[in-house]
């Protein structure tokens, strides 16, 4: 049976940390607008901060729906579930913000990831927990996972950070989402220390 909790307690933050892929969902206040799902699954690259607030890196693609939308209303729900071991779905309800790489904060946000931080990277969202809840996952898959794509970073490590912010400049949804909501600001900053 589902619960409802104020906080990211011990057993959350263990299984949402061990998850290898988790999926963002966000909308602009517009009633015509596009829902956006998005997934998220680079090794390393989402953490729970404390016990109200997660954060993850948000790195280059083609679009970026969910930081126009968050820039817009900041509402996000993040979702992660058990593809094996006990079967539990895990939601974390609140408001999201883009911190991006010209932000004071964000050199110190992407140090407590590691080895996760690499090439393409846009922006670190922070999320703090309005409500989180647990539900069973009962129809969910039961599924084996085999490895990591290399291909991201293989692709965008081969790229400056001058023609990484050349390519979000010349991607049609980087700058405006698919409704025309500001996304990426453009430039691209560049990364701190690098020059720009």
């Amino acid at each position: 049976m589902g619960k409802v909790y104020e906080r990211i307690d011990d057993r959350l933050r263990a299984f949402i940390e061990a998850q290898p892929v988790f999926f963002t969902a966000t909308a602009p206040l517009a009633a015509d607008g596009h829902v956006n799902v998005s997934p998220k699954g680079r090794a390393g690259s989402w953490r729970v901060l404390d016990d109200r607030r997660v954060a993850y890196l948000d790195f280059g693609g083609s679009h970026a729906e969910t930081i126009a939308h968050l820039r817009e209303n900041g509402r996000i729900t993040l979702m992660w579930c058990a593809f094996d071991g006990p079967p539990t779905i895990v939601r974390v309800h609140g408001t999201g913000e883009p911190v991006f790489r010209d932000d004071p904060r964000f050199a110190e946000l992407v140090a407590g990831f590691g080895d996760a931080d690499g090439p393409g990277l846009r922006a670190v969202v922070v999320v703090t927990a309005k409500l989180v809840s647990d539900t069973c996952g009962f129809a969910v898959p039961l599924m084996d996972y085999r490895e990591e794509r290399t291909v991201h970073a293989e692709v965008f490590g081969r790229k400056t950070d001058e023609e990484f912010a050349a390519y979000c400049a010349k991607k049609d949804y980087n700058g405006r989402s698919i409704d025309g909501l500001p996304a990426l600001p453009l430039p691209l900053p560049a990364r701190p220390g690098t020059p720009g």
